[in-house]
């Protein structure tokens, strides 16, 4: 009995238990290079995709932001219509009828540049000038059907807005006594004939005048200098 037992208590001893642990060692085979490397590669194509997702997801935040960054233009479309950035003159009141007794004469237009002299490539701004010199209001209209920009050089016609005006409409406002409308023309140094046919000479350095037109009215000549 004392024999039995101590054959059974035997068998689950400290060698069997060690036994069993090698055999279980030789049961878990070595990981080889070729499935480490397969492990390697899948991790890399993982975090590739999580890099391309973040960069994805920031060029469309920076898209609907505004940050995405536009092309530069190659140039800038030529104006041919004036832009009228003078200060507005207030309505006249109720009791006072414009245009009632406005002397015609006593409106005077005016033409001057922003500078006296330009470096080469430099655009001059061409400005007229409508000045009310009733002692009551008056209506007229500036729009560009009645405005003209003239550039000359002695008897050569260097461009006129005219030329190759985009638009053609009537602007009709109410100006008070001693008030002004103005109206601004950014000229590209470029000539023009009528029809508007492509020129290809550019006005070269020299003294030129500027003369604008509303309707009826010519201003003073305004002199310039282009570099």
């Amino acid at each position: 009995m004392v024999r039995q037992g101590n054959s059974g208590t035997r068998g689950w001893g400290p060698k069997a238990s060690a036994k069993a642990k090698a055999s279980g060692r030789q049961a878990r085979k070595p990981v080889s290079p070729v499935y480490r490397r397969r492990r390697l590669f899948a991790a890399a194509i993982l975090l590739l995709v999580l890099a391309l997702a973040v960069g994805g997801f920031a060029a469309i935040s920076n898209a609907m932001n505004g940050a995405t960054p536009q092309p530069a233009a190659s140039g800038s479309p030529r104006p041919e219509t004036p832009v009228i950035t003078g200060t507005a003159s207030p309505q006249a009141s109720a009791t006072s009828s414009p245009s009632a007794g406005c002397d015609q004469k006593l409106l005077t237009v005016s033409a001057a540049t922003d500078k006296a002299a330009y470096a080469a490539g430099e655009n001059p701004l061409l400005t007229l000038k409508v000045t009310n010199g009733n002692q009551v209001p008056c209506e007229v209209n500036i729009g560009t059907s009645q405005m003209e920009y003239l550039v000359t050089s002695g008897s050569d016609r260097i461009f006129s807005s005219k030329d190759c005006q985009a638009e053609s409409s009537d602007l009709v406002k109410t100006i008070r006594p001693g008030r002004s409308e103005t109206a601004n023309f950014p000229w590209q140094r470029n000539r023009t004939v009528q029809g508007c046919a492509a020129v290809d000479a550019k006005p070269a350095g020299g003294t030129y005048v500027f003369t604008a037109r509303l309707g009826n009215k010519t201003s003073p000549r305004a002199v310039f200098q282009l570099g």
